[in-house]
């Protein structure tokens, strides 16, 4: 399995088991689980996603990634009666722009090692 592949199914196991939680506890969306959590799952996507090196393809793998799942995350959430349809332009660039970030600091922090 590839790196991306195994960010996306990580990215939309989570974003989904944040939304079916959401759903079934009430109480969590009323506190702003989804915004919070779904931009936060965003994020670890997005580090998930990237690779140690060059800022510019992992700034552009954890933002395309993350931005899949949180929109899947948000249709779901909409299919569920809980957030409008609409709401994955929200969702959509939340997690792009966490994704982007988490990106960054895999490329800047998370150094592969190196097998000299």
């Amino acid at each position: 399995m590839t790196k991306m592949a195994g960010a996306l199914g990580a990215g939309l196991a989570l974003q989904v088991g944040m939304v079916v939680f959401g759903h079934y506890v009430p109480q969590a969306q009323q506190v702003g689980l989804f915004p919070i959590a779904g931009t936060l799952i965003g994020g670890i996507t997005g580090w998930l996603a990237a690779y140690a090196g060059a800022v510019t393809p992992a700034t552009a793998r954890g933002a395309s990634i993350a931005c899949v799942c949180g929109i899947v995350g948000s249709l779901v959430s909409s299919r569920l009666g809980d957030v409008p349809v609409s709401n994955f332009l929200l969702a959509g660039g939340a997690t792009l722009v966490a994704g982007a970030i988490g990106g960054i600091i895999r490329s800047r922090v998370g150094r592969e090692p190196r097998l000299d």
